[in-house]
């Protein structure tokens, strides 16, 4: 039995949603994601040759996370079952999982179960799965939106792949578009809608890396047109379906990725005027406040850092103040915490130092944590030599003391060089660097 058979029915079946029947029905129809299920990549690799590991389907709605779990369905030799985090217990994973061991012993076929929205699942239900994954007798594979590595146990994860789906680009969202407009069978082919690719991309950079967004945009407005007897999409029919937000951030061609280009660059560049100005093209356009609260966070984190730690409090708090207050007031929110990276003294040293030890710490033999580093609280430990000779800094004021931190492999090695812009130079006096 194969549980996404009702949604195979509805691909074929014309009064469902076009993102429902436009489904890539294979990997060789699915577009974008190049990273994860391009020619010689892992998991296209495993899905081809039927031996998925358990893994976790991780990325913003629209991505195509259930698409995948449903091609996975149509192409793998093992007995599929889908369940929904949502709906079922733990008395549902047992049934599923006491099917699995019997299908196994008598016909040596291996169970898929596709868990949506797995962040969903509390730690009981969470912890229910882990014998059976370890085991073997269960191939997992968990959708969800939520980051993984906070929202599923770190026992089950541990014991899967995460496999990160991103937010699609406009070229892949104009493909898909242009795929459902020219299908006659599944699409929209057989109105013969007359468009440009200008248009479509509009509807891109509205749907905000969904492309199950930017296929209901398309839908509603072949609805309306075909309503009307017009067979041409224009901008017109689109400013009806979506509103003013079909307005282009700029009306002699630059795109919604330039604009938010032009706007960070602009906060790192400490010129506020030119923020505001491309902070308002985005409210104009009608772009999502929570989009642009997300970059300012961004850049307080990374271009300002540690020379105004206050940057990202203010930028963290404006992004919550814009969800809790909402437009239009949410634009003097997002106005001052502009103004305030723009105007604040600018580091990027703790950017560049993550991004170095984290290449060490994949590029390098990076050795051993040091015996006296290493925990010493549990019986035995210090037999080991677990914390020996450690200095205690409160014992020194809580100053920085002389000791050796790094493990030898990178003794010596400097990550942090913080500049002389504002906080940061007290941080400089303040520790070894």
């Amino acid at each position: 039995m194969d549980l996404f058979a009702y949604s195979n029915q509805e691909e074929n079946n014309q009064t469902a949603p076009l993102a429902v029947r436009m489904r890539p029905r294979n990997l060789d129809e699915f577009i974008g994601q190049n990273e994860i299920i391009g020619k010689d990549k892992f998991l296209r690799k495993m899905i081809d040759g039927d031996n998925l590991p358990s893994i976790i389907l991780f990325g913003p709605p629209g991505t195509g996370k259930t698409t995948l779990a449903q091609i996975i369905a149509n192409t793998t030799g093992s007995y599929f079952e889908k369940l929904n985090a949502v709906s079922a217990g733990i008395a549902d994973i047992r049934k599923i999982v006491e099917a699995a061991k019997e299908r196994l012993g008598f016909y040596r076929q291996r169970t898929i179960v596709f868990i949506d929205e797995i962040h969903r699942f509390n730690k009981g239900q969470q912890d229910v799965l882990l014998p059976y994954v370890e085991d073997g007798r269960i191939i997992l594979i968990g959708a969800t939106t939520e980051n993984p590595y906070f929202e599923v146990n770190a026992a089950l994860l541990s014991r899967m792949r995460v496999v990160r789906l991103k937010s699609l680009g406009v070229s892949d969202l104009v493909e898909i578009m242009q795929q459902a407009m020219n299908d006659s069978e599944r699409g929209l082919g057989s109105f013969k809608i007359e468009y440009t690719n200008e248009a479509l991309a509009i509807i891109a950079e509205l749907s905000g890396g969904d492309a199950r967004i930017a296929l209901n945009i398309i839908e509603q407005s072949v609805t309306m047109m075909r309503s009307s007897n017009v067979t041409e999409l224009t901008i017109k029919i689109l400013k009806e379906v979506v509103g003013e937000r079909v307005q282009r951030y700029d009306k002699s061609g630059d795109h919604h990725y330039d604009t938010v280009s032009a706007f960070i660059k602009s906060m790192r560049g400490s010129d506020p005027d030119a923020a505001l100005h491309y902070l308002a093209r985005m409210i104009v356009a009608g772009e999502d406040v929570k989009f642009i609260a997300r970059r300012i966070v961004i850049c307080a984190a990374e271009d300002v850092g540690n020379a105004d730690p206050q940057a990202l409090v203010i930028a963290m708090s404006a992004a919550q103040a814009v969800q809790f207050i909402g437009m239009p007031e949410a634009q003097i929110i997002l106005s001052e915490a502009v103004i305030y990276i723009s105007t604040a003294p600018k580091s990027n040293a703790s950017y560049m130092a993550v991004a170095q030890a984290i290449n060490d710490v994949k590029q390098k033999d990076c050795g051993q944590i040091p015996l006296h580093l290493r925990d010493a609280h549990y019986p035995g430990a210090k037999k080991m030599g677990h914390g020996l000779d450690y200095l205690y800094p409160h014992n020194y004021d809580g100053n920085y003391i002389e000791q050796q931190y790094l493990p030898d492999n990178l003794k010596g090695t400097v990550y942090y060089r913080p500049t002389e812009n504002g906080q940061e130079l007290k941080n400089k006096k303040k520790s070894k660097t």
